[in-house]
């Protein structure tokens, strides 16, 4: 079988890519010049990469032409949402044109892979209390430049499978971590910090922002794992949220990092930290996945947090 996976240089496309070849799968993965390849170092020589702008029609129909994959993972994105805020143009533009032209690009050689969609939490966006836990068929409320694009993305797939026939199966993944993650996301962020501290690099102050939001958090790990079964067992054009199913708030998930240190650290808010509008919580209802494939997450959150601490300790000792 082969396998493509856009975006393989980032977090969670090296995870896929180490799960995909425990399966003997041939890997391909897209590959911008500029990509750093830090992520991949370890596994590089037993995949196949091509190198690829996404926003380029002619570039993408190369990366299909070359791969003729039977599966593809699309998780090249700009996948950061405080970024989207201070850079919308390049959201909206590598997100959803990105998809267009590999859509376009699969139609043009007339191959038949199944496709993944990587979709977001973010997409439902303004959630209220009694609409928890959310389920699939909860109304769309983006509240950030990159939560419309993923909603666009998330729609896109869907037209092109009722339009054109093709295999897209579309996932919704609530927040995810775990190693290698990067340090503008807030487990990372907080993880990377206490490392610091600990080194003696960083005064034991953690600067954080808002504290209050609830978060449905799962290993990435286990959501590669649930990216593998949607094209598996899951059915095109339909749509599956990702989730372990429980909330934990900003704070709670912050005390658990420190726990895991010794050092005495004080926490301070800083306004700098908050976004233009917050989502108060994603809490996700997996159900409708869970039954379809038998998925269900396996490693818990406190185990996520422990080996996320442990990769940072290492990276900054």
């Amino acid at each position: 079988m082969r396998v493509l996976i856009t975006g393989i240089t980032g977090f969670v496309g090296s995870h896929l890519a180490e799960y995909v070849l425990a399966k003997n799968a041939e890997v391909w993965g897209s590959i911008r010049w500029r990509s750093a390849t830090n992520n991949i170092d370890h596994i590089k020589d037993e995949l196949r990469l091509v190198e690829c702008d996404m926003r380029d029609l002619s570039s993408v129909n190369h990366l299909i032409a070359e791969a003729k994959p039977d599966y593809i993972f699309h998780l090249a994105a700009q996948s950061f949402v405080p970024t989207s805020w201070h850079a919308p143009h390049e959201t909206l533009t590598t997100n959803i044109i990105g998809q267009l032209n590999l859509q376009e690009a699969i139609r043009s050689t007339k191959i038949e892979p199944m496709m993944q969609i990587a979709g977001s939490s973010e997409e439902y966006g303004m959630v209220y209390p009694d609409e928890t836990p959310i389920k699939e068929t909860n109304p769309l409320r983006p509240l950030s430049p990159y939560g419309v694009s993923k909603v666009a993305q998330d729609l896109l797939a869907y037209q092109y499978v009722q339009s054109f026939g093709l295999k897209i199966v579309r996932t919704r993944a609530f927040n995810h971590t775990g190693p290698r993650r990067g340090d503008v996301f807030v487990v990372s962020d907080f993880a990377r910090q206490i490392a610091l501290i600990e080194s003696g690099k960083k005064a034991p102050l953690m600067e954080v922002g808002n504290l209050d939001a609830i978060r449905d958090f799962s290993d990435v790990r286990d959501v590669v794992s649930a990216y593998w079964l949607s094209l598996e067992k899951g059915e095109p054009g339909e749509v599956y949220n990702i989730c372990a199913g429980k909330g934990w708030t900003i704070k709670e998930m912050l005390d658990m990092l420190l726990a895991m240190s010794n050092k005495d650290i004080k926490v301070e808010q800083k306004a700098d930290r908050y976004r233009p509008s917050d989502v108060p919580i994603l809490l996700g209802d997996n159900t409708k996945f869970r039954e379809k494939t038998g998925w269900e997450p396996k490693i818990p959150f406190e185990q996520t947090l422990a080996d996320i601490l442990s990769y940072w300790r290492a990276r900054v000792a």
